[in-house]
């Protein structure tokens, strides 16, 4: 009876859902005579990207003590740097800016994020700092080249995209403004990477002095032409809410921002922070300093902005580039070819001198030029040379 009964409610079931299934169809049925189905496009580029993942690369710039490892962790809540080691004020004396990354992968509900932090350990910590942003720029314009190697390349399915798409630049709060140094790196990357100021420990200031350091900085960046990452206009349909914390997020630059990880008590309530003699600085407080708008900035709504605009401003420009130096090679090679055949006629095509020929293409210049003097003037004995001479011995030299 157990079995038969059973049979009867998997029977049942069966036909319940039979019905249901019907129902769906009369219905699509009824909505297919105004209904074509491209509504559904977001959805499917969703499930697409999500499945994908995203990639985000952002480097921290800025001298040693500011700060930046402790703010990395805190933005991101892991901890990147368990096998740093620090190096004493005699290894600083004589050191070089050296790259290093950090990849970790994060997954959100359900959302896989691949974060790589570069850091710039060295970096305005020698005697001599000339040129000490010279590492940086090489960096970022070897991840241009990788990728567009692999975008020219036969398998651009599974491309890995490693340019930088954010560079946090931690400026000193002891100074007066920006320093030589601040000023020469932003104007040596702000072609190459989007900039987003830092004010370093902003515990150790008081609001009014964050003020007038920020206004300041913002004043020099204006005055010396650098070029930081512009946060994108809001569309005339937003909401108020929206528009009015774009506009915070444009006048707190530079973020003057605190990090810590370290939890402590404040009020019967667990935060991060720092505990002072004389209270604490809790580093999730708007009031307190900018993190939650540098965190917000990074994360939840201006992350895609930045891949845009690398994408489509700094890596296009740098493509650019590239595909205007292939051109006037395969130009200046065929111009050479050309000569060469014509250079035994009696009107040969002048060549005309480049600043920049390097010493072979010089010499060449010269032979080409050479022979129709030859031809014009028998007394004139031919120049020797094996290294361009076709009929040579190599051995010989």
């Amino acid at each position: 009876m157990a079995v038969c009964s059973g049979v009867l409610t998997m029977a049942s079931f069966n036909t319940l859902h039979l019905l249901k299934w019907r129902l769906f169809l009369l219905l699509s049925q009824d909505q297919d005579k105004d209904y074509v189905g491209f509504a559904t496009l977001p959805n499917q580029v969703h499930r697409k990207s999500v499945k994908k993942g995203f990639d985000f690369t952002l480097m921290v710039a800025g001298e040693s003590g500011l700060g930046k490892s402790t703010l990395v962790n805190s933005l991101f809540l892991t901890d990147l740097y368990k096998d740093r080691k620090l190096l004493n004020a005699e290894e600083r004396i004589t050191q070089t800016v050296e790259i290093t990354k950090h990849t970790v992968d994060i997954e959100e509900k359900g959302v896989k994020l691949k974060l790589t932090i570069v850091d710039t350990p060295g970096f305005g910590d020698a005697v001599n700092n000339t040129e000490c942003w010279k590492s940086v720029a090489d960096y970022i314009d070897q991840q241009f080249e990788q990728y567009f190697r692999d975008e020219s390349g036969l398998n651009r399915k599974n491309i890995q995209d490693n340019r930088v798409h954010c560079c946090l630049y931690f400026i000193s709060p002891f100074g007066h403004g920006l320093r030589p140094l601040d000023v020469e790196f932003m104007k040596a990357l702000h072609e190459k990477v989007n900039i987003v100021p830092i004010l370093a420990k902003a515990d150790t200031l008081t609001p009014t002095e964050v003020k007038k350091k920020k206004f300041k900085i913002r004043e020099e960046i204006q005055q010396y032409g650098i070029k930081i990452y512009q946060f994108p206009d809001c569309d005339s349909d937003e909401d108020e809410d929206f528009k009015q914390q774009d506009q915070e997020l444009k006048d707190s630059i530079p973020f003057a921002v605190i990090g810590s990880n370290t939890v402590v008590e404040a009020k019967g309530k667990r935060v991060r922070g720092r505990l002072y003699p004389w209270g604490i600085v809790e580093v999730e407080n708007s009031a307190h300093c900018d993190f939650v708008k540098l965190r917000n900035m990074l994360v939840r709504t201006h992350m895609q902005d930045l891949k845009d605009v690398t994408r489509e401003t700094h890596y296009e420009n740098y493509r650019a580039h590239c595909i205007q130096s292939m051109t006037r090679m395969v130009v200046k090679e065929r111009n050479r070819n050309k000569l060469t055949r014509e250079s035994g006629t009696d009107f040969p095509i002048p060549v005309i001198p480049s600043t920049t020929d390097t010493e072979t293409e010089k010499l060449i210049r010269e032979k080409d030029e050479e022979v129709p003097r030859r031809h014009s003037d028998p007394t004139l004995e031919p120049h020797s040379d094996p290294g361009l001479d076709p009929g040579a011995d190599p051995e010989a030299s």
